[in-house]
């Protein structure tokens, strides 16, 4: 008895993701355009600008201790509890795990593997780039600063730029990129532009970040935004080997045909029936185990099913016709 193989969830998940795209046309991947370029172009102009003042304590280093002097989570400590809790919004942990799960759900009901693919592109280019700025210009913050009016460079810090604002412009801000028509996006846009902003002046209000840093972590998270098109055919590559290891993986785990053909069988010879006889055999469910393949022969050339001859039993009384009988009936 043949029965088929039991699927695991696994692979029910990786049948659905498998299919043609519900709205195929709404799936609208972005292109590094000229327009694009420029902005990226120009935000990175922005970016060393923001740094280079830093550096040179210029007037954004005096703002940045004017703001630390007039201590905001003093001056308005009524919303201090509101803070804490949205300051949430731009930790990599929870947001992650929120935009992940609304992801997940784009690519079950799409059949495609870009936007979690999307995401995690974008979290690693984050924690390269804006990691990478942390530690190597080494900035103190507020609360552990050592000399006033000093910007505080290069003294084992880790708050230069903003990484709660960089990652709340990247994390819903993917949402906006990854949204399939242009009023969703512009919603999107403005949804996350809100939202990072306010996470950027949460930690201004807790004392934890300057103001530069707010600045330039709104910048390196835009940055990555801007730039991501150019690693769409990454993503499309990706998403092409995983389903080519999932296929190979099926292909290993199916076992094989019960009814297949040894290598050095004979191969098998259908003799076609008759025209009389083809009807007969379509309406038949099965064909007679007892018809040999032959000729068709009269009834008189029959062999007799017995080897005894005909099936009728001896007559002792019995003669032919026309006869005379030896003895006379009683």
């Amino acid at each position: 008895m043949r029965t088929e193989p039991k699927l695991t969830r696994l692979d029910r998940v990786f049948a659905r993701l498998d299919r043609e795209p519900e709205r195929p046309a709404h799936i609208d991947v972005p292109k590094m355009s000229r327009h694009r370029i420029v902005l990226f172009a120009a935000t990175l102009a922005f970016y060393g600008a923001i740094v280079w003042a830093v550096i040179i304590t210029s007037w954004l280093v005096r703002l940045d201790w004017q703001v630390m002097f007039f201590r905001p989570y003093q001056q308005w400590s009524e919303i201090h509890w509101f803070v804490d809790y949205y300051v949430v919004l731009g930790q990599r942990g929870p947001t992650a795990v929120m935009v992940a799960a609304w992801l997940g759900w784009r690519s079950w009901r799409q059949h495609t593997l870009r936007p979690l693919l999307a995401l995690g592109v974008s979290l690693l280019l984050l924690n390269i780039t804006v990691g990478a700025a942390k530690y190597g210009m080494g900035r103190l913050g507020p609360h552990y600063a050592t000399v006033i009016g000093s910007n505080e460079m290069w003294r084992g810090g880790d708050i230069f730029p903003s990484g709660h604002t960089a990652n709340a412009v990247v994390t819903w801000g993917i949402l906006a990129y990854l949204a399939s028509g242009a009023r969703a996006q512009r919603w999107l846009s403005a949804v996350s532009a809100v939202t990072s902003l306010g996470v950027g002046m949460a930690t201004v209000y807790l004392g934890t970040h300057w103001l530069s840093d707010v600045l330039l972590g709104w910048v390196a998270g835009l940055l990555i935004l801007l730039g991501l098109p150019w690693f769409e055919p990454l993503i499309a590559r990706s998403e092409d080997r995983i389903f080519d290891l999932r296929d190979r993986w099926r292909a290993r785990r199916s076992p094989a045909a019960p009814d297949a053909v040894p290598a050095g069988a004979p191969p098998l010879v259908v003799t076609p029936l008759p025209a009389d006889r083809e009807d007969v055999a379509a309406r038949s469910p099965r064909a007679p185990a007892y018809l040999a393949p032959g000729p068709h022969t009269t009834r008189s050339e029959r062999t007799p099913t017995t080897p005894a001859g005909s099936r009728r039993p001896p007559h002792t009384e019995r003669h032919p016709r026309g006869s005379a009988s030896s003895s006379a009936r009683p």
